[in-house]
């Protein structure tokens, strides 16, 4: 089956994102956008991936748990989980290895959770706009094993991507599919990195706000809509 994705939002737990990306915000927004599969990765966390799963029941949409967790290198990567159980030992991992500095409210925002009735139940104090340290090699091994997939990050922006820390995407991670902007200019990066060309391609909104959600324009072919469907598809190609 053919289903439109949107594999890269955040909720307002990420401290860079609208107070308006809730549980019930975000899921009602890719539904008005007819969207099928979607994923919210907030920044080193997993704290309101429960909610938004919540919200989702009942409705045509599925929700995939993910994180965008920023490695040791400070790149940037999509990871995405079969269920809440794993996401949140991901958490675990990478909670311990955060540095601990506290979030500056007045300059970055809040880092809101929510449930799944978008009521506020707190916010976290530890900055999670930050590198983790874990590197890259052990941020794979420990999403793999826990069944999950790493996808590279908005490979064509100048930081905090693959490219443009690594200066090339290291062939022994095997990565079938390499998450673009929408606004990337495909050719150019192809050319400039040959092996660009050798994988597939997200299209992903990294949606900070409502209206950035992706409209109905990106599709994966998938035997069933399940999460653990969409990771063998980008995991295997």
């Amino acid at each position: 089956m053919r289903l439109a994705y949107d594999l890269h939002i955040h909720s307002a737990l990420s401290a860079c994102s609208d107070k308006d990306m809730t549980p019930n915000n975000i899921v009602n927004m890719s539904l008005l956008k007819e969207l099928d599969i979607i994923a919210v990765t907030d920044h080193n966390s997993a704290e309101n991936l429960e909610a938004v799963v919540k919200c989702s029941l009942g409705k045509d949409i599925l929700v995939v748990p993910g994180m965008e967790i920023e490695t040791m290198e400070e790149i940037h990567v999509v990871c995405l989980f079969p269920g809440l159980d794993e996401a949140n030992k991901m958490q675990e991992i990478v909670y311990s290895n955060l540095p601990s500095l506290k979030n500056r409210e007045d300059i970055f925002g809040r880092q809101i959770i929510l449930n799944e009735y978008d009521d506020e139940l707190g916010s976290i104090d530890r900055f999670l706009l930050t590198a983790v340290g874990i590197p890259i090699e052990e941020v794979y091994r420990t999403v793999l094993s826990l069944n999950g997939v790493m996808i590279p990050a908005h490979i064509d922006r100048n930081s905090y991507s693959i490219l443009s820390n690594l200066g090339s995407i290291p062939q022994h991670f095997g990565f079938k599919y390499l998450e673009v902007s929408k606004k990337a200019c495909i050719e150019t990066l192809k050319k400039q990195y040959p092996e660009v060309g050798e994988c597939s391609l997200i299209v992903s909104s990294d949606a900070h706000s409502l209206p950035n959600i992706s409209e109905r324009e990106s599709f994966i072919d998938i035997d069933e809509k399940s999460a653990e469907c969409v990771i063998s598809k980008i995991r295997n190609g």
